[in-house]
């Protein structure tokens, strides 16, 4: 019988990578029940989305059942939602699970912990702006961005015929230019190629026009000068309309309106700015940020409960200077890691380390176009612009150290096998 019930709640990147690790290390030795909860069933690497949105990556063969990896790495999968926590119970509720008609599949639960990790992730800011909920696509799921591929591929379909065209071009407007509005712009001119040489559509890239809308003065702004000065003259001339310093205010469905009253019509609308925590958190009792990212200590315990923990793009982190942990891939991987070992000295009574984000730099793919991105030079923080088939390696393995975190080396080396021999069999991409 175990002692111990850790919970973390959201199968992302970090989520995912640390219940696999204390099933691996406490769930199969019983030491402690590991229980994830998420409210999907199945976990796709979020930096992939926007290569599921343009159908240049199939979701069905990337995805993982949380279900089938549960039972072959010592947790417990709980399908379900958070809606509440009961702190002095140590207790956790789950709203009911319903189908696609409204009906009950599985009724709201309670689940009992001695420890919880908070992993929800992030989604999409739009900041009120008025319009964009009802006529823009995010990118924040898989299901969001199986939606925008439906609807993309309708709209070339529907310029195929000129006489349904509402203007010259099919425009697609992006707003906000961080590593998903970046990439995406790039993805679509990919897309459009490929579509066009499938016969899918009578259009080339030529009659699509992408505007990428950035209200900050340089696209990237999170990411150094030198990727976005690269990165900028990359995407124009690819054809990307860049409009920095553009902030928009409103938007309806011909397109968007921005604060000094130019209007773009766009066929179709993304919107990509800005990142906030899900809003539960700020109902949960506990001290969150106006973007609803958790309060915790350097260890990553929230402020005001060392039971609760939470990491990642929900979790504000505390570092020695002063900043906060930026929202990023490889600070929810770092953490992941720094948790777990967190979590087994506290089950053996030994202190808690601090945790310390260290920039192993950053990377952005250009669809096949191009690759652009530095890295880091260890302790002397002096980076290496790297671009080219270079960058494209470092990238594509980004995800392959996920995979091996979450598979192991040599499922993950079988998975780059038959990866391998889809891109012989298997269209460039996903066409229905």
């Amino acid at each position: 019988m175990t002692s111990s019930r850790i919970v973390v709640v959201g199968g992302g990147a970090g989520g995912l990578e640390l219940a696999t690790r204390l099933g691996r290390k406490l769930g199969k030795r019983k030491r402690a029940e590991i229980v994830l909860v998420d409210r999907s069933t199945t976990h796709i690497w979020k930096p992939l989305l926007h290569e599921v949105a343009t159908g240049a990556l199939d979701s069905r063969l990337d995805e993982i059942s949380y279900q089938g990896h549960a039972s072959a790495n010592g947790y417990r999968f709980q399908h379900g939602t958070l809606c509440d926590i009961d702190r002095e119970q140590r207790r956790l509720s789950l709203e009911p699970v319903l189908d696609e008609d409204g009906e009950v599949i599985l009724p709201s639960r309670t689940l009992d912990y001695d420890t919880l990790v908070l992993s929800l992730g992030s989604v999409s800011n739009d900041f009120g702006t008025p319009g964009v909920a009802e006529h823009c696509h995010f990118l924040d799921s898989p299901e969001q961005a199986e939606a925008f591929r439906r609807d993309m591929l309708n709209t070339f379909l529907r310029y195929s015929n000129p006489e349904r065209r509402s203007h010259g071009r099919l425009t697609v407007g992006i707003v906000g230019a961080g590593a998903t509005g970046v990439e995406l712009a790039a993805e679509l001119y990919d897309a459009s190629k490929i579509l066009h040489s499938y016969g899918f559509t009578s259009m080339d890239s030529d009659h699509l026009e992408v505007h990428l809308i950035e209200a900050a003065p340089a696209i990237l702004p999170a990411l150094p000068e030198r990727i976005a000065r690269a990165v900028h003259a990359e995407l124009e001339k690819l054809g990307v309309k860049i409009h920095v310093d553009t902030r928009v205010t409103e938007v309806d469905g011909g397109g968007f309106t921005t604060a000094d009253g130019v209007q773009l019509p766009t066929d179709l609308g993304v919107w990509a700015a800005g990142i906030k925590a899900p809003v539960i958190l700020s109902e949960l009792g506990l001290s969150t940020e106006r973007n609803h990212r958790v309060k915790v200590k350097q260890t990553l315990q929230s402020v005001d409960d060392e039971h609760i923990f939470a990491f990642g793009d929900c979790a504000s982190c505390p570092q020695p200077d002063g900043t906060s942990v930026p929202p990023r891939a490889q600070a929810a991987h770092q953490q992941a890691g720094c948790l777990y070992r967190n979590l087994v000295a506290t089950l053996e009574n030994k202190p808690l380390k601090p945790f310390v984000y260290h920039d192993r730099g950053s990377l952005i793919s250009l669809a096949h176009f191009e690759a652009i991105g530095s890295l880091m030079r260890g302790a002397s923080a002096r980076s290496l612009f790297i671009e080219g088939h270079l960058a494209k390696f470092f990238y594509s393995s980004l995800y392959r150290m996920h995979q091996r975190a979450i598979h192991g080396s040599f499922k993950t080396g079988v998975t780059m096998l038959v990866d391998g021999l889809y891109h012989f069999i298997r269209p460039r991409m996903k066409l229905h």
